[in-house]
């Protein structure tokens, strides 16, 4: 009878492991496809897309070069965009968030309930919905830059990030923090001292989602900014076409491939992180 119950667990284990080879396999053939059209003449990115470079068909480093050197607007200049409306943004919202967090979480009042579950309801609200008035609101309040687009971005990401943070909060034991109290410290420096650095394994977390979705983030700058002053990555990829709206898929796919990159790698080398604190966060609630 046990040599029955381990064979049907195993058997079990195998079905399931098959299943998740198949998941993971269906998820990682975009990327394989990508990397193998961005090598790839024009012509055969059409008629051999899921085929290997081969010598007619292989293009060597020119799609990259046709695609960094298309048209008028430097490459250079949406990667600087790219990296300075990431890092901006996701420092802001990472500070802001934090320390609204930690406020509500220790001021037990009716109006930091409102504003938490207020910023619960923000996540499951589409940005489809909002989006045209937040074009407009942008524009009047002068938003519509790279330099102050990130106030916009820490108003879309609080949601999230608030709430992981208050879960985790309220799992620091509160004594800490009064014996900060009579040892002298005020607010800030409370939190600054005794808080932020208790906040590091959800401020990594929160820090990488929100570094992978404001990356790769083509509806928002694209609806917002001045699209003929500031280009984003994934807005200068879209402007790869040449006459009659022909696009160079080759150079269209080495692009992708050059903006995926930086944040796969920085996802693989924190990902671990991302475990830690979420379940850090998931404490209490």
């Amino acid at each position: 009878m046990k040599g029955k119950t381990l064979s049907a667990q195993r058997r079990r284990k195998l079905i399931l492991s098959v299943v998740l080879a198949v998941i993971c396999v269906i998820y990682v053939l975009p990327m394989v496809t990508v990397v193998l059209n961005s090598f790839k003449l024009n012509t055969f990115v059409k008629t051999d897309t899921f085929a290997l470079p081969t010598g007619e068909s292989f293009a060597g480093w020119s799609n990259f070069i046709k695609g960094m050197t298309f048209g008028n607007y430097p490459f250079w200049k949406s990667v600087f965009y790219s990296f300075f409306i990431t890092i901006v943004s996701t420092g802001l919202i990472l500070l802001c968030t934090s320390m609204a967090a930690w406020y509500i979480a220790r001021v037990d009042s009716l109006v930091c309930r409102i504003v938490y579950y207020l910023c619960v309801f923000s996540m499951v609200v589409p940005f489809q919905m909002v989006m045209f008035t937040l074009s407009k609101t942008a524009d009047t309040l002068k938003l519509n830059t790279p330099w102050t687009i990130p106030i916009i971005y820490l108003g879309f990401g609080a949601g999230l990030a608030i709430f992981m943070f208050v879960g985790f909060v309220k799992s620091i034991p509160l004594e800490i923090e009064e014996a900060a109290a009579i040892d002298g410290c005020g607010p800030l420096r409370t939190y600054f001292s005794v808080v932020f650095p208790m906040l590091k394994p959800t401020m990594i977390s929160v820090g990488i989602l929100e570094i992978m979705w404001v990356w790769n983030d083509y509806l928002l700058p694209y609806l917002v900014l001045d699209n003929t002053k500031y280009k984003t990555i994934p807005i200068h990829i879209q402007y790869l076409k040449g006459s009659y709206g022909t696009v160079d898929l080759g150079a269209t796919m080495a692009l992708i491939l050059l903006s995926i990159l930086p944040v796969i790698i920085f996802y693989l080398l924190c990902q671990k992180h991302i475990i830690k604190g979420v379940a850090a966060g998931a404490v209490k609630g």
